[in-house]
């Protein structure tokens, strides 16, 4: 499960530095990426706890 999270974060940031790049959907991509790295940290966290 937490490799699936890890290849959402490599796309998402993808897509991110062609959003900056390119201007495409800017603050869609932001708030996405945002979400995604606080449930990367989120699932980092929970998984050293056990």
């Amino acid at each position: 499960m937490l490799g699936i999270l890890w290849g959402v974060v490599v796309v998402l940031v993808a897509f991110w530095a062609l959003g900056l790049v390119l201007h495409i959907a800017g603050n869609l991509i932001h708030a996405v990426l945002l979400i995604a790295i606080a449930l990367a940290i989120y699932n980092f966290f929970k998984a050293r706890d056990v």
